[in-house]
């Protein structure tokens, strides 16, 4: 393997940590929520974004597991603006040929908003664009533990689960892992998102809040990407 078939100019997997929305409102004088109304545009624009330069997949971080414990006005106004982005988006990305998947634990959403998310997957699940992973209710050590339980229900009598057996479990089992992942707001953590989809990402971190992270904003932290080596284990000179 050569050093530039390492080095593929457009990552096929992008996940980004959305992160800022609130701090971003209280700069501008408005409320936290007026920030998440504005992160959803944002949003709108990096699918455009991604698919216009041949990004196969993009993971959006949009609820994780942990937002339970935010202000309970603020994470009703995330269900709601998720219940109604859903039914506003979904047909527009049904037109684009975006396909749509949820991941995480929906289980915990009000009905309203689980009969949404079946809704819109299923207009958009024969669509073979880009597909856009909303992480909504997620988090990594979840998605692993759920993973296992999952295997060992369908190895009953086995002692040993491999990884194998772990990652045709886990969220989004089907599509490559994590090339690129990015989050917004200067914040230097992980944040429980993608653990193990991630496990050979290249991390990119941006002082811009997400609702100023726009498609030149992404365009950099590609263009960075693709200038970084990666080895996978292996040395340089092995590459070489």
């Amino acid at each position: 393997m050569s050093h530039q078939e390492t080095k593929s100019a457009v990552p096929e997997h992008i996940a980004i940590i959305m992160d800022g929305n609130g701090r971003w409102a209280q700069a501008q004088g408005k409320k936290r929520v007026q920030g998440h109304k504005v992160g959803m545009d944002r949003a709108r624009e990096m699918v455009e974004a991604c698919g216009a330069m041949g990004v196969k997949v993009l993971t959006l971080f949009a609820f994780s597991s942990e937002n339970w414990k935010r202000p309970e006005q603020e994470v009703g106004f995330l269900m709601n603006l998720f219940v109604t982005g859903l039914t506003r988006e979904s047909k527009q990305l049904h037109k684009n040929n975006v396909q749509l998947r949820v991941i995480g634990d929906v289980s915990r959403f009000e009905p309203k908003l689980q009969q949404a998310i079946t809704k819109a997957q299923q207009l958009t699940q024969n669509n073979d664009g880009i597909v856009l992973q909303i992480a909504a209710n997620y988090g990594g050590q979840w998605d692993i533990m759920q993973a296992v339980n999952q295997a060992l229900i369908d190895h009953p009598e086995s002692r040993t689960i491999t990884e194998a057996d772990i990652e045709q479990h886990l969220s989004g089992h089907d599509l490559a892992p994590v090339d690129l992942l990015i989050r917004t707001g200067g914040e230097v953590r992980i944040s429980n998102f993608l653990l193990w989809q991630s496990a050979y990402a290249e991390l990119y971190f941006s002082d811009i809040l997400w609702p100023e992270f726009d498609a030149s904003a992404l365009k950099l932290a590609v263009a960075e990407y693709a200038q970084r080596q990666r080895r996978f284990g292996m040395t340089a000179e092995q590459l070489d």
